[in-house]
């Protein structure tokens, strides 16, 4: 009997113990931890997601209290080995772990996972999930091969589905290869199978340096791939040195050809100082800007400062945060993008020619410590969203559904989180959102989603890093 005692004693002894750890750990994760992954451990534009199926460096507790102790090279994760004592890095693995054993899973195979929605089971399919690094944008070249760009600056060739080993190499310098910079999105000419052009947009300062304090803006380019060699390198717009940014993230960029033949790129905000906030609001500033030109570089006349002196002559639309998403409906021709806001500033909007998107004069969000941005939530002459997530979703890319694989979501709009680790679908008319669904969860951070020439939508997801393709269970 007393032997029994002695055993209930130490197994209560064991869970306070553990209870009082979770509880000190959690206070340390609310003290330290927040601002880069998230109140709810889902991840911010700063940090990744801590409940991934696989963390990067590891699932065990050894490997999560190493990551804390001793920080990740070049990332925004320090050293908490010299700031927190030993017992509180315990701790807050503890309760790390403890939140990661809570989360529910998807029904899954190795490699295929389902989800059910309104109107189909979707089919997840992995189809790449290894030697691809930070994944940033995907393009199709034609039925059996597509181009995928990494942040560290690496472009990608998938064939049938199927990573390519070989790499392409003669890419210029990326700079500010973090969370939110390095290489971005890419595009094809529309005349891709005549000219053979590619374009991809750029953290980029003119030192070519890795110093994070030089002053840099984000660049775009077009060349071409020949032999696996990147040639004829053409520059199509980089800001003067006098305009350039220090220390700045925040760079952007989705591009879009419409069926126009314009490009569109995006540039964010490059996180600026309170003395320099209203750069994106500038038209003589690159920061915060939608700029439309022509495939060679050439601003087109009906541009809403073309010809003005002391202007970027190439702004389409200008007062926005940080423009991840754009996509042209298959049927009206109108424009969507998404804005990736602070927090509960995530927006969907529609594009308008000398549009002016407000930021950061007018937001639905507050900073990421909760103090305020501004007071205002309209302005004259500045335009509202469609729709705006408050919490915050970590809003990022945008494709309409076309094709026949998805007849029931036609011309329905993706849009794709980052954080809430997500795709929805928006049903859209005009400037008006008038129902969505979330149809996919849980599988990644979604940094791109497009929908390929077989009609199913292909899904490039960071943390882990991988290529999905979805289609509808038969």
């Amino acid at each position: 009997m007393k032997t029994f005692h002695s055993l209930i004693f130490f197994t209560f002894f064991l869970l306070s113990t553990f209870t009082a750890s979770a509880q000190n750990g959690e206070k340390v994760y609310k003290m330290y931890c927040t601002g880069c992954h998230g109140a709810d451990l889902k991840g911010t534009p700063a940090g990744t997601s801590l409940l991934v199926e696989n963390l990067k460096y590891g699932n065990e507790p050894a490997d999560i209290s190493k990551v804390i102790s001793n920080g990740i090279p070049n990332t925004t994760m320090i050293k908490w080995g010299s700031a927190l004592p030993t017992h509180e890095i315990g701790e807050l693995t503890d309760y790390i772990l403890g939140i990661r054993k809570k989360q529910p899973t998807q029904e899954k195979s190795e490699e295929i996972l389902t989800f059910s929605t309104e109107d189909y089971t979707l089919k997840v399919e992995k189809l790449v999930t290894e030697g691809l690094v930070f994944p940033w944008g995907i393009e199709f070249v034609d039925e059996k091969r597509a181009l995928i760009s990494g942040n560290k600056g690496e472009l990608y060739w998938v064939v049938d589905g199927k990573l390519d080993p070989k790499r392409v190499t003669g890419i210029p310098f990326i700079y500010g290869t973090d969370l939110v910079g390095g290489m971005m999105d890419l595009a094809l000419d529309p005349n891709y199978a005549e000219n053979g052009w590619i374009y991809f947009a750029y953290s980029h300062n003119p030192k070519n340096t890795a110093d994070k304090t030089s002053p840099a803006m984000t660049k775009l380019v077009r060349g071409k791939i020949k032999d696996y060699q990147w040639v004829e390198q053409e520059t199509l717009f980089e800001a003067p040195d006098s305009i350039l940014v220090s220390g700045g993230t925040r760079w952007g960029s989705r591009l879009l050809f419409d069926t126009d033949g314009f490009l569109y790129f995006t540039t964010g905000d490059m996180q600026q100082s309170i003395a320099e906030g209203l750069n994106p609001q500038l038209p003589s500033r690159a920061e915060g800007k939608i700029f439309r030109i022509y495939p060679d570089g050439s601003i087109p006349k009906d541009n809403p400062y073309y010809g003005q002196e002391g202007t970027l002559q190439g702004i389409y639309a200008v007062g926005t945060r940080n423009v991840q998403g754009l996509a042209q409906h298959p049927i009206t021709g109108k424009i969507y993008f998404t804005d990736h806001g602070p927090k509960g500033g995530d927006e969907v909007n529609l594009l308008k020619n000398g549009g002016n998107y407000g930021w950061p004069v007018i937001t639905y969000g507050v900073n990421y410590n909760d103090s305020p941005i501004t007071s205002q939530r309209s302005k004259e002459g500045m335009e509202q969203p469609l729709t705006y997530y408050d919490p915050s979703i970590a809003i990022c890319a945008a494709e309409f559904i076309y094709g026949n694989m998805f007849p029931k979501w036609t011309n329905n709009l993706l849009i794709t989180a980052l954080k809430d680790q997500e795709i929805r679908r928006l049903v859209i008319e005009g400037d008006k959102v008038l129902s969505q669904e979330v149809i996919i969860k849980g599988i990644g951070r979604v940094r791109d989603v497009k929908i390929g020439p077989d009609g199913a939508m292909y899904v490039l997801t960071n943390s882990p890093d991988a290529l999905l393709r979805v289609n509808p269970m038969k």
